[in-house]
């Protein structure tokens, strides 16, 4: 027996628009695993095994490649981590080394500071093309026609909700369709 999921579609013309729409199911009762995105343009036609035009071709598409929505505060603590990480990393081996041979405090305190900013500047390279990443991503389906949102319903009332606000959000070809779904 197959059943099916619902779900509401919508296509985005910017990003702001988008998170706008986003936070206002977050706080209409949808949670973030009942939203998914695009994956980027690689994952989506390695999966389905052709180049695709336009995103409009695949918001009914069952074998579309989608990304778990991740909020832009994840983002920014993905790069908070990137830069923090190399920094303590480099800094904490400095001190360890300075005082393993027999340093002073002052050349471990240099030492920590000397390669704590080179573990920084690393960590802020890393952050800068993570970033890129992103922004690179959101222009890919820009340029493909917008930026596609699917919102999973639970019920009649869900599905409403979700059209309403991805509409209210200047979403354009707002739908419903309906999902085998996974077993």
């Amino acid at each position: 027996m197959s059943t099916t999921v619902r779900e509401a579609v919508g296509v985005f013309d910017d990003a702001e628009t988008l998170q706008a729409a986003i936070d206002e199911l977050l706080s209409s009762g949808f949670n973030r695993v009942d939203l998914s995105l695009l994956a980027g343009h690689q994952a989506v036609e390695e999966k389905l095994g052709h180049i695709y035009e336009k995103v409009e071709d695949l918001e009914d598409d069952p074998q579309s490649s989608r990304a778990a929505y991740m909020a832009p505060e994840t983002i920014g603590d993905a790069e908070g981590a990137l830069i923090g990480a190399p920094l303590y990393v480099a800094a904490a081996t400095a001190i360890g080394l300075v005082v393993a041979t027999g340093g002073t405090v002052a050349a471990a305190a240099g030492a920590a500071a000397l390669a704590g900013g080179a573990g920084a500047a690393i960590g802020t390279v890393l952050s800068a093309m993570l970033e890129k990443h992103h922004a690179d991503y959101l222009n890919e389906q820009l340029e493909k026609g917008g930026l596609l949102l699917w919102v999973h319903t639970r019920d009649a009332a869900h599905e409403e909700k979700a059209q309403k606000i991805l509409s209210t959000h200047s979403a354009h070809d707002v739908h419903l369709h309906d999902l085998p779904q996974a077993a």
